[in-house]
């Protein structure tokens, strides 16, 4: 299956990198690119893409706003942020606001190609230098009141699978470890996301630690 990618940053120079990067991997294409995130917006109306290579600091739209309006209208493409900015405020605005995956652009070319493959088959990708911040701050949040997320609400088969995507493994791994076909496992991770109101690992990380399901010493 070849992924179809569209890329959208405002710079030129490095659409045109990330083009040639991707495109050396013989099962990425990139589609189309955007300079905006309006313009993004505008080539997903007439063509499909899989994935979206996202920056944030754009003029027209920014990222942050093109992220949610693409996760909202078609909610089949996934989002993976690629951008200079590590604070906090972009960070967490990108994935509230439903970015699969936050990476800066520094990330080696292998670990950009490796990342845009992992995201489509469903895991979650955070740069080193941002994962830090997003599991500390969910650390210091104070966890959701039991009755706000009914602790049965989630049966034991999907509080391990949940544990085992907190933990980063993909449904690959998930389905060796508990001996279940990966359709199986997919079928889970629908549920467990649907529970959580979740529309993807990354969000079901953040959910699963600040709803109080596991903590930080559940996954070492």
């Amino acid at each position: 299956m070849t992924i179809r990618v569209l890329i959208c940053d405002d710079q030129e120079i490095v659409c045109e990198g990330l083009q040639k990067i991707l495109e050396a991997d013989p099962e990425i294409r990139v589609c189309a690119v955007a300079y905006n995130g309006q313009e993004a917006l505008d080539i997903l109306a007439n063509q499909p893409v899989d994935l979206v290579l996202m920056d944030l600091k754009m003029p027209v739209m920014n990222g942050i706003l093109a992220t949610r309006r693409i996760r909202q209208k078609y909610p089949e493409t996934k989002v993976l942020v690629l951008t200079t900015y590590d604070d906090d405020e972009w960070l967490f605005d990108a994935i509230r606001s439903g970015a699969a995956g936050y990476l800066l652009k520094d990330t080696p070319r292998a670990d950009l190609v490796a990342a845009v493959k992992g995201t489509i088959e469903g895991n979650a990708y955070t740069d080193p230098a941002v994962t830090g911040k997003l599991l500390n701050a969910v650390a210091r949040g104070t966890p959701a009141k039991a009755h706000q997320f009914p602790p049965h609400l989630l049966g034991e088969r999907e509080l391990e699978i949940l544990r085992l995507i907190v933990r980063g493994h993909s449904n690959a791994e998930i389905a060796a470890r508990l001996f279940l076909s990966e359709g199986t496992v997919r079928n889970y991770t629908s549920a467990i996301f649907a529970k959580l109101g979740v529309a993807d690992r990354t969000q079901a990380v953040v959910a699963a630690l600040r709803f109080g399901i596991f903590d930080l010493s559940d996954l070492d």
